[in-house]
């Protein structure tokens, strides 16, 4: 009995050791050293050497996998850390800042990531029966420890780098298999709003990306909780619900963002950087880019240059 009984409790444990240790050795296969590197359609893998500065980034609807290493988050005021054996969710357009804290030559940071489609998502919903369709107030970034369900699509989704002829029909189901763990999972009711276009998140969705596509202009937030039809108040709500900032704190984030990026690549003039992102004002474009990156934008970008930085885009 008691034999029985210890293999009904290590079981699991053991499964899970056993399909992280095989996503590391996948990761490292195939993954460059400091860069991400796209796998396969919506699949990428990630492996940096060493910790890393803070980088300001924008997070897709997406899952991570950790299979080695720390990296630390923060979203507005929040504060996130996540580790080998857990993952993430990401369900809408998020403007973080994340560093690995803790990877080593001998021990690498690891994580895998996938891209999170409401089309994929939707067509699951609607092949299954039941299902709660209500919303939570939610954050749109949450951690979770995977389970061996999870990571046993996961690694057979990685495996297929080592046999690409298998791809075009096995990444698909693959895919499916991973958002329906996902959906049975933790974090499903987040992943079950992203695939449904009337949810709350789904109109959010559609006024973050509005936002980003629109950064420069001048917007009220009555112009965008009318253009996906909410309430003034209730948009206001649950925009900060999902992503901790009101509209006008996340246009201001993506604007500061999106001039770093352009300083960075073009070496342009900071004030017509400035104005191009929509600012009026090259002093308060100055002081609101140093009250987030911690330094006027001339010294910031000649920083950045000088050292060397981990491409984003995965956890």
């Amino acid at each position: 009995m008691r034999t029985v009984l210890a293999s009904r409790t290590f079981g699991p444990y053991r499964g899970r050791m056993e399909h992280l240790a095989e996503l590391r050795t996948l990761i490292k296969r195939h993954a460059r050293a400091d860069m991400m590197v796209e796998a396969l359609p919506g699949v990428a893998v990630m492996a940096s050497s060493t910790t890393t500065e803070p980088i300001h980034h924008v997070y897709e609807p997406m899952l991570a996998v950790i299979a080695q290493g720390t990296k630390r988050t923060v979203l507005n005021d929040k504060v996130f850390e996540y580790r080998a054996g857990q993952y993430l969710v990401v369900s809408v357009d998020l403007p973080i800042t994340g560093h690995v804290i803790e990877a080593s030559e001998r021990e690498p940071f690891l994580a895998m990531g996938m891209v999170l489609k409401p089309a994929t998502i939707a067509t699951l919903l609607l092949e299954t029966t039941g299902g709660d369709r209500t919303i939570a107030e939610s954050l749109g970034f949450a951690i979770s420890q995977a389970s061996p369900e999870l990571l046993d699509p996961v690694v057979r989704l990685l495996r297929l780098l080592e046999h690409p002829e298998d791809t075009c029909v096995l990444a698909p189901m693959l895919e499916r298999e991973i958002l329906w763990r996902l959906l049975a999972g933790e974090q499903g009711g987040m992943v079950r709003q992203i695939g449904l276009a009337d949810s709350r998140l789904s109109q959010i969705s559609h006024a973050i990306r509005w936002i980003r596509s629109h950064y420069a202009e001048t917007v009220a937030t009555e112009d965008l909780a009318g253009l996906v039809s909410m309430s003034v108040s209730s948009f206001h709500r649950h925009f900060r619900a999902v992503t901790s900032m009101s509209p006008l704190q996340y246009q201001k984030r993506i604007r500061l963002q999106e001039a770093r990026a352009r300083l960075l690549a073009e070496s342009g003039d900071v004030a017509a950087v400035g104005f191009e992102v929509g600012y009026d004002s090259p002093s308060q474009f100055s002081r609101e880019y140093s009250r987030l990156f911690g330094a006027p934008p001339g010294r910031d970008v000649a920083r950045l240059r000088s050292m060397p930085m981990l491409e984003q885009g995965i956890a």
